[in-house]
């Protein structure tokens, strides 16, 4: 069969199949409607789609509008056990105990993206009551609100912005079992007011805090700070304090700031006359790998007045009366250099590795600073960190202190704390 038959052939077969295989009008109606009917259907499914995201979207954001007090409250908290055994240079009174110093629980609230709440409640010293050595504290619970992205301000019970150590003293967060004694002793650490304050940010790095809150009160025959601290606890409140803060972190591993307070009136209007006192604090921390190098000074200025209500017992004590230093408490006691009280510390340390870090600091506080007289105290402390995990640590340090009389502890402190 040659080529041109077998082509001829081939087409008309094709042709014969197209022709059997063409559907009539009839079928043709049948298909269309047929094919409607699907698209009908489709569309109904598609639109039965689309109501049910928009229902869906509806749901969910009339869930997010509600509040999901779960979701957002967070809880946390730090502790530490210490054990100290201190030899007294005298030989008068050594010191050799264990105390689980510290047991803190922290609780958070997020109300908004902009509005949230912080406390924090403290057992001291394991237990507390009627003649127990220990405290139940309310050490934070105030709200804080950004007002905007570089502002924000705060009302309730909250910590002094002043120090190192007073509003970041989480024990994995600093060096030695004991916080250091300059900013236990003269600033006073820890210390919490009640009032108002803010923060904001001046520019990149550089930001500023401004608190008016409580002030100290301290009592007739006393003149430290640390005995002036009332903890808001049902706290006198003729007068009160102002505290300012400016702190610079605008290079990585640094920080700088300085703190002013006015304390209006530390005798709380029982003194004789008013005893205005000012605060000025300033320090450096400095971490350049693993070295890292911690600076403070603190020193107040009260009036002279302290000495004399200093140097009252307590017992002879009636407030509004008369004082002076010719007229002698019946303890005997004659205070004299209260009106300055003055400190410094300086603490290099390295980390050696991860977990292990080692320390120095010399440090030197004087609560009668405005005497003559050798009332001085110095500590130096050196010691080792082994942190078990970031949020734990384990810690061990000697101490060796002067002060004039022998009156100076030296020896060993051991620790572990915590935090999450």
């Amino acid at each position: 069969m040659n080529k041109k038959l077998l082509a001829l052939m081939i087409g008309l077969n094709l042709t014969v199949t197209a022709q059997a295989e063409t559907p009539d009008l009839e079928k043709m109606w049948q298909i269309i409607q047929q094919q409607q009917a699907e698209i009908a259907a489709l569309k109904g499914q598609l639109q039965e789609t689309d109501i049910k995201t928009e229902a869906t979207i509806s749901a969910v954001e009339q869930f997010s509008a509600l509040p999901t007090s779960a979701g957002k409250t967070t809880f946390g908290g730090y502790g530490e056990v210490h054990y100290n055994n201190l030899e007294k240079d005298n030989g008068s009174g050594d010191k050799d105990a264990v105390d689980f110093h510290r047991f803190v629980m922290f609780t958070g609230h997020q109300f908004t993206d902009n509005i949230r709440f912080f406390s924090e409640l403290e057992v001291e010293h394991s237990i507390a009551g009627e003649g127990k050595v220990g405290e139940v504290e309310l050490e934070q619970a105030y709200i804080e609100w950004d007002a905007t992205e570089n502002l924000s301000a705060k009302a309730g019970l909250f910590l002094i912005p002043v120090g190192m150590i007073n509003e970041t003293h989480e024990p994995n967060t600093f060096y030695g079992t004991e916080r250091n004694a300059v900013e236990k002793n003269i600033i006073p650490a820890t210390w919490w007011e009640a009032g108002a304050a803010i923060n904001g940010e001046i520019s990149q790095g550089f930001s500023y805090d401004l608190a008016a809150h409580s002030g100290l009160y301290i009592p007739a025959g006393k003149y430290k700070p640390r005995d002036g601290r009332q903890k808001v606890g049902k706290a006198k409140a003729d007068n009160g304090a102002f505290t300012g803060r400016l702190k610079y972190t605008g290079i990585p591993g640094l920080e700088l700031a300085a703190t002013v307070q006015h304390q209006v009136d530390i005798t709380q209007g029982e003194g004789a006359q008013s005893v205005g006192g000012t605060l000025f604090e300033a320090h450096v921390a400095w971490q350049a790998d693993n070295f890292q190098l911690r600076a403070l000074y603190a020193q107040w200025d009260f009036d002279n007045a302290i000495n004399a209500y200093a140097s009252t017992a307590a017992t002879d004590y009636v407030a509004g009366t008369e004082f002076t230093l010719s007229t002698p408490a019946s303890d005997g006691n004659t205070v004299t250099g209260a009106d300055e009280q003055t400190g410094f510390y300086i603490e290099p340390s390295y980390r050696i590795t991860d977990k292990i870090g080692v320390f120095a600091r010399y440090s030197e506080y004087d609560n009668l600073a405005g005497n003559s007289a050798d009332t001085a105290i110095e500590q130096i402390d050196l010691g080792v960190n082994y942190w078990l995990h970031p949020n734990i640590v384990f810690k061990f340090d000697y101490q060796n202190q002067d002060v004039a009389g022998g009156k100076g502890y030296d020896g060993i402190n051991v620790g572990v704390g915590y935090s999450f």
